[in-house]
């Protein structure tokens, strides 16, 4: 039997959120992090930006650069660089998603749903069906606007 993950909830206001990678995946994971008021840094040569509040660091990453995170997310394209960043992580405690590898996160990304007060955040564990957990997502927007 396959042990479920522990949803849990934390509060990010001004706490220091590490992105390595700057496409479209760092730009979805910075969006969501500053909406709960994560003070974001995106490490990367080339950032798609567009994310208010993001402070972008114009190169590669290097080791070190995650001393003092409460979380980091690895999110390059480079296989290479973001199992460093994970290994990084978790020798510093930090909890840890890794875009390409669940096996190396530490924590999973959710989709994050609101609406009426309430944050429901959805992950999906069997096989990574990105797909399913989309539908599941939208069906949950749709009843928490409901709420409103």
């Amino acid at each position: 039997m396959r042990t479920s993950h522990f949803p849990m909830f934390v509060d990010l206001r001004g706490k220091p959120c590490v992105i390595v990678g700057g496409g479209a995946i760092a730009r979805r994971r910075a969006e969501v992090l500053t909406r709960f008021g994560g003070a974001v840094t995106v490490i990367a040569p080339a950032w798609l930006g567009g994310v208010p509040g993001v402070r972008w660091e114009r190169r590669a990453y290097a080791p070190g650069d995650l001393a003092g995170a409460f979380l980091a997310v690895a999110a390059t394209g480079d296989r290479r660089v973001n199992r460093r960043v994970g290994e990084e992580a978790r020798a510093l405690g930090i909890p840890v998603s890794v875009a390409d590898r669940r096996e190396e996160c530490s924590f999973f990304f959710p989709a994050v749903c609101q609406g009426g007060g309430v944050t429901a955040g959805l992950v999906s564990l069997g096989g990574g069906d990105h797909a399913r957990t989309a539908r599941a997502a939208r069906a949950v927007r749709r009843t928490l606007e409901g709420l409103d």
